[in-house]
């Protein structure tokens, strides 16, 4: 079975090779600073894990599973519901890190966010509500635990506080997961807006 190194969350389907999701994308002035984490991280605790490519790091917001290819028909609905998507831009802080625990060999090393996250769940709710009208809600996730994956290690990190840092979050990506290649191709973006 392929590894997938940028979307851990499901075991895709043997044939997939293609997973489609809405994320948070971090700003290109703040990739050197979430590497000094990672590297900070992986010499505190000794971890092996290659750390995932900059343009992978993202804050995931809704799946929309994972195919064949990119499926035009997924691709409309998606633009139907971002279109009837109105929230003001605003901050996310992260302040943590740890490892998820999961069944897998190797576990997510995280930043999690922090701080206040109501505008973060509120993005996450009304994307939700976007994706059910436009006929995509059985792909809703309702639990959200909002995170960037850094690395996957065998090791596990305990939560402890890191330096927070964080960005003003401006717009929302339809991210396609080369699944197993550890490539992202960002499809489009709708900026935030009230």
């Amino acid at each position: 079975m392929s590894e997938q190194l940028c979307f851990p969350a499901f075991e895709p389907p043997v044939s997939a090779s293609d997973g489609l999701f809405l994320a948070l994308t971090p700003p290109a002035e703040k990739l050197s600073m979430i590497a000094e984490h990672t590297n900070r991280l992986r010499s505190a605790h000794s971890l092996r894990g290659k750390p995932l490519a900059p343009s992978c790091l993202h804050v995931s917001l809704q799946s929309l599973g994972v195919h064949d290819g990119v499926p035009p028909i997924l691709v409309e609905a998606v633009n139907a519901a971002m279109a009837t998507v109105g929230v003001p831009p605003f901050d996310v802080t992260f302040e943590s890190a740890l490892s998820f625990t999961n069944r897998r060999w190797t576990k997510p090393v995280v930043l999690r966010a922090g701080g206040d996250m109501a505008a973060l769940l509120e993005l996450h709710r009304i994307l939700g509500e976007a994706m059910t009208r436009a006929g995509l809600g059985r792909r809703v996730t309702r639990y959200f635990t909002p995170h960037m994956t850094l690395l996957y290690d065998r090791r596990i990190v305990d939560e402890h506080a890191i330096q927070a840092f964080g960005w003003t979050v401006t717009d929302v990506a339809l991210v396609h997961s080369l699944i197993g290649r550890g490539r992202h191709i960002h499809l489009a973006r709708w900026p935030l807006r009230q």
